[in-house]
């Protein structure tokens, strides 16, 4: 009865619109006052969750992506996208998959990567004639690889969701192929629309211009060397690499590129407190309900329903992806990756997938969500700056979403996408 009491409050609450946060915590909240215990317990088990020194990272990477964003990083990123690619058939469609790739390994966030590569690429994409269903679609999508990138906070967030069976450090290493292979997926999926269409292409504008581009962008791109850098080596700490971050960005921006000014600095700061607020609720909150997950043995219900389903590992992992995309539609990443992590990862790893290969697993599909109505955050920022509507974007979204879903696939299936560079690397063991 407990168990149905916190299903049916947390999805009422969602169905009348309550902020996933609250619904989480509400439903927390409703079945702790049926069970009859404590009100203590509710506080305690929030603290627990916020107070570990590893969210230190979260605050910082949030902030090194927004001050990437304010900082006119983008525009340095786009003009080298476009001097690479953007000669091919569809070369700005081509640009923006690139720029979208390489700004999101520096901003580490899909939403922060679609507001700054959508901001420049999607306006000059319509005046160049591509429709602008194209150029919404190819921004948004693209813009998604920020969650496997070094800078992510996701990362973090289900490194700790996994309950200490992932080495940050491992998934970070992790999240350079299945990126690249993202990339790559997109890049066919774009160039395909492109032919289609009859899109024409771009005029290469020699490699002495490629390498002038190269070297303004490059700065901003060192951070993600940085980072992997300082981790394998062993100079600092996964957590230490998001202070790092932050250091370099603003020396970056204030004194190489000289492009920060005093107001974007304070709104960067302003969005990053308000970003690290939200995601701490979340992680309090989804603590009190992974509390209640565990007491009421949630992981092991799930198991034996999926196993009555099959027992074939294939079947039980397209399950899982099933059920996250769902979810994902209409969930906040960090909150799936919360509340799904302790309950889909036994079960996974019990079908013989690596934590750390599921944890790439959960950040595309939590990555599909946020391009998906009616949560679709990344959705409504491109429809937004684009000046079109949701509906007409979605009409010719399935090429887009199919290289998403093929992406998904490799990494589901084929483990070494995953574990190939953390073994070869870090010596990871899984």
């Amino acid at each position: 009865m407990e168990l149905i009491i916190l299903g049916a409050t947390f999805f009422g609450f969602l169905v009348l619109g309550v902020p996933v946060a609250f619904a989480i915590g509400l439903s927390a909240i409703c079945t702790i006052l049926y069970e009859g215990l404590p009100v203590a317990v509710i506080f305690q088990q929030m603290m627990s969750g916020m107070n570990i020194f590893s969210f230190l990272a979260i605050p910082f990477f949030v902030f090194s992506g927004e001050l990437m964003l304010h900082g006119g990083v983008a525009d340095k990123i786009v003009q080298l996208a476009k001097n690479l690619v953007g000669h091919i058939r569809g070369g700005l469609g081509m640009s923006n998959v690139v720029a979208c790739t390489l700004f999101g390994g520096v901003s580490g966030s899909p939403v922060a990567d679609v507001s700054a590569m959508g901001a420049v690429m999607i306006p000059m994409m319509k005046k160049e004639g591509f429709d602008t269903d194209y150029a919404v679609n190819v921004t948004t999508h693209a813009s998604l690889v920020g969650a496997l990138m070094p800078t992510s906070h996701n990362m973090i967030i289900y490194a700790l969701a996994a309950g200490g069976k992932v080495s940050i450090g491992a998934l970070i290493a992790a999240g350079l192929l299945p990126a690249l292979v993202l990339m790559v997926c997109m890049l066919v999926a774009a160039y395909g629309v492109a032919v289609k269409r009859g899109y024409p292409a771009g005029k290469f504008p020699g490699w002495p211009a490629v390498f002038r581009s190269f070297a303004a962008a490059l700065p901003g791109l060192l951070i993600v060397g940085i980072i992997l850098t300082g981790i394998l080596s062993g100079v600092f700490t996964a957590t230490e690499s998001a202070a790092v971050a932050v250091t370099y960005t603003i020396l970056l921006t204030f004194f190489i590129y000289r492009t920060m000014t005093l107001p974007n600095f304070l709104r960067a700061a302003a969005k990053a407190v308000k970003t690290t607020g939200v995601v701490l609720l979340l992680i309090g909150v989804s603590t009190m309900f992974q509390y209640l997950m565990g007491l009421y043995e949630v992981a092991d219900f799930a198991g034996d329903m999926m196993s009555k389903v099959s027992t074939q590992p294939w079947v039980i992992f397209l399950l899982i992806n099933v059920i996250l995309f769902v979810l994902g539609t209409f969930m906040d990443m960090a909150a799936t990756i919360l509340i799904c992590t302790p309950i889909f990862l036994p079960i996974a790893m019990k079908a013989g997938m690596d934590p750390v290969q599921f944890g790439m697993l959960m950040l595309i599909n939590c990555a599909l969500g946020l391009n998906t109505p009616p949560v679709g955050t990344t959705q409504f920022v491109g429809c937004a700056i684009g000046g079109i509507s949701v509906g007409a974007v979605m009409r010719t979204i399935l090429p887009f979403y199919a290289a998403l879903i093929a992406a998904l696939m490799f990494v589901t299936y084929v483990p070494a996408f995953s574990l190939w560079l953390p073994r070869l690397l870090m010596g990871y063991k899984g």
